[in-house]
């Protein structure tokens, strides 16, 4: 794989509706087109790559992630254009300190491709917009300081849109301060771009290690030989390599396709990390599940696969909430000898209080 094929796929994407013309485009399509793409919405894009993995159909669950509808133009009541409320959380410029232990680093905010679903899409899209070496410092001076941050989340936009030079700064400024901090890169480059994952790449997150990548597979047919052998590529260098889906309308809102996703994922070492609500961004109602629907969903494959390929089914609260493991309660009541449970097979059994 050659260290220029992702570049050069990058400067091919697609970015008006004329680059589509291989699909036949809905009503609902062309009419996002039509509207002008305006300013605080997000704009198009998608690389030849990851638009030959779809299918010339509306219902096509991969068409869905990357071609706009007009739909994204009608604004719900309870949507947000900061749905997690992270802004309120900034204490230097792209730094998001929500969490006691953790901090979010916002890299970029460049794509490969612009997620329809996406929750940062105020952020997103503008292009050319990358941490700067000042804000760096204003980074490192800020974990340096605050030594209860244990953990740091690389994410955007998506940090490997950014050469290796960059990136590898942006790395080594963070371990000159903080040696062995846990670092956390969120991408969605072994989906979308899996080229980008050059042995030169995969050499510089290995010696900067501690280091994980959490990328977002959201269908099985992402999971291609190209995308697979990206994966393998971090894995076999002792990088691993968690999954965060999204529950999309459309897409993955069947229990077939999300067992067949988890169980694919788990064949290639890919541990299903979190399964998210979708969040209350400004415009995504048409892709968002009810959330009923979600915990039905989880509730049917917790029979049909083992926990090792179970993620969390969680959803970011609005306003800076955080995080919310949506999980079934199996406790049904207790007396003063023993708790008792309810299994999946809706069986009920005690555990002794005192054993």
């Amino acid at each position: 794989m050659a260290d220029s094929e992702w570049s050069e796929l990058l400067k091919k994407s697609w970015r008006s509706a004329s680059d589509l013309a291989n699909f036949t485009l809905t009503e609902g399509e062309r009419a996002f087109f039509a509207q002008g793409g305006e300013e605080d919405r997000l704009q198009f894009l998608v690389n030849p790559y990851y638009a030959s993995l779809a299918e010339d159909t509306p219902e096509d669950p991969i068409r869905r992630q990357f071609i706009p509808l007009v739909d994204e133009y009608t604004i719900g009541e309870c949507e947000l254009t900061d749905p997690l409320g992270e802004t309120s959380f900034s204490p230097v410029p792209r730094l998001i300190h929500r969490y006691r232990d953790r901090v979010l680093l916002l890299v970029t905010d460049s794509c490969a491709m612009y997620c329809r679903h996406c929750f940062r899409r105020s952020f997103a899209g503008h292009e050319g917009s990358t941490v700067s070496p000042q804000e760096m410092k204003q980074v490192a001076a800020y974990l340096a300081e605050h030594r209860e941050v244990n953990e740091i989340l690389l994410s955007g936009g998506d940090p490997l849109t950014c050469n290796d030079a960059k990136l590898e700064a942006i790395l080594k400024t963070i371990r000159e301060v903080r040696p062995h901090m846990a670092i956390r890169l969120a991408t969605r480059i072994p989906v979308v771009l899996p080229q980008r994952i050059t042995p030169r790449l995969v050499e510089i997150l290995q010696k900067n290690g501690p280091l994980w990548v959490v990328t977002q597979f959201n269908h099985r047919r992402e999971l291609t030989a190209k995308s697979e052998e990206a994966a393998a590529r971090l894995i076999d260098r002792g990088i691993p390599v968690l999954n965060q889906s999204v529950l999309l309308r459309g897409v993955n809102d069947s229990v077939p396709a999300l067992e067949e996703l988890f169980q694919a994922l788990v064949r290639l070492r890919i541990k299903p990390y979190y399964l998210f609500q979708g969040d209350l961004a400004a415009g995504t109602s048409h892709l968002r599940v009810p959330l009923e629907k979600g915990r039905e969903i989880m509730k049917e494959l917790r029979t049909r696969i083992s926990g090792l390929a179970l993620p969390v089914y969680a959803v970011d609260m609005p306003g800076g909430g955080g995080k919310i493991p949506l999980t079934e309660d199996y406790a049904v009541g207790e007396d003063e000898k023993n708790y008792y449970f309810r299994n999946i097979e809706g069986e009920e059994y005690a555990y002794p209080r005192e054993s």
